[in-house]
């Protein structure tokens, strides 16, 4: 039962994580970041990275090695806009971080899709098939834009917090 409560944490806050990323993401291609989505999405990254430790595993699994990933770009997220204020190059490391820490995100929701929903499961059993590595892809090529574009954009100018 305590398992099924951690899991039913974790997921919902892996989802309010990736919606407010994408909130996040929009706003760091527009230079209007929302300060109150930027600390939720941070905080919900972060919690979600840091649940996962407490499932039980036996051994070192890819999941621990992308939660600690994850901690460590969202330590470069904090930093930059929290102790630095988004000052010079900070403003880029934290686009590059925020992009990073969503698409992380997004990478381990693609796996469990796949992992748990009967159809993509029998699209793709072992994940290695077409339907996975095409929707994988798919994930780190909008991410990798959105990246560029807004580590671009605001390479150039300020990022106003509404």
């Amino acid at each position: 039962m305590i398992l099924t409560a951690l899991t039913i944490f974790h997921v919902v806050l892996s989802l309010v994580a990736i919606g407010s990323g994408f909130v996040v993401a929009y706003g760091l291609l527009t230079s209007k970041l929302s300060s109150s989505v930027t600390k939720l999405f941070l905080i919900t990254m972060a919690a979600t990275s840091i649940t996962g430790f407490f499932f039980p595993f036996h051994g070192f699994t890819p999941g621990q090695a992308v939660g600690i990933l994850s901690l460590i770009v969202l330590l470069f997220a904090f930093l930059a806009i929290y102790r630095y204020h988004l000052a010079g190059g900070w403003r880029r490391t934290f686009t590059i971080s925020a992009v990073l820490a969503l698409y992380l995100n997004v990478f381990v929701l693609i796996v469990q899709l796949f992992r748990k929903v009967p159809a993509l499961m029998a699209l793709a059993p072992t994940q290695s098939e077409p339907p996975f590595q095409v929707t994988q892809l798919a994930a780190l090529l909008i991410c990798v834009a959105i990246g560029i574009r807004a580590a671009t954009k605001n390479s150039q100018r300020a990022i106003r917090a509404e």
